[in-house]
């Protein structure tokens, strides 16, 4: 199965993240802010990487652009879930290079049907 990066300062959302896709067989690691995110980044490969937006050191949007500039990250999705909807967000996400957008709270079942969507496990 897949292993994806999960970024949030939230641990209760980081949690249950996990309890969504562990039991399907994904292996999930966790990092607390997008500069921790970033740094697992480096030193593995994910084939998916979910972020929060607001996040304090680094926020969602500059880890995305940050990933995008690593070789390692062309063509890993990188799904933003986030209490954001606003549409001007949104396009700059996907112009900064966001695969998708989930809007919490969220249903794990919703989570997971991202998930199988984007990864080819």
């Amino acid at each position: 199965m897949a292993t994806i990066l999960t970024v949030d300062d939230s641990p209760s959302i980081r949690q249950m993240i996990k309890l969504s896709l562990a039991p399907t067989g994904h292996a999930v690691v966790e990092a607390g802010d997008g500069s921790e995110g970033l740094a697992r980044a480096k030193a593995q490969s994910f084939d998916l990487v979910i972020t929060d937006l607001n996040m304090p050191v680094m926020n969602g949007m500059q880890m995305i652009k940050a990933l995008r500039a690593l070789p390692s990250f062309v063509g890993v999705p990188i799904v933003f879930l986030t209490t954001e909807s606003d549409d001007a967000v949104k396009q700059e996400a996907k112009a900064a290079g966001a695969t998708g957008w989930i809007t919490k709270p969220f249903k794990p079942e919703q989570l997971l049907a991202v998930v199988a969507k984007l990864v080819r496990a």
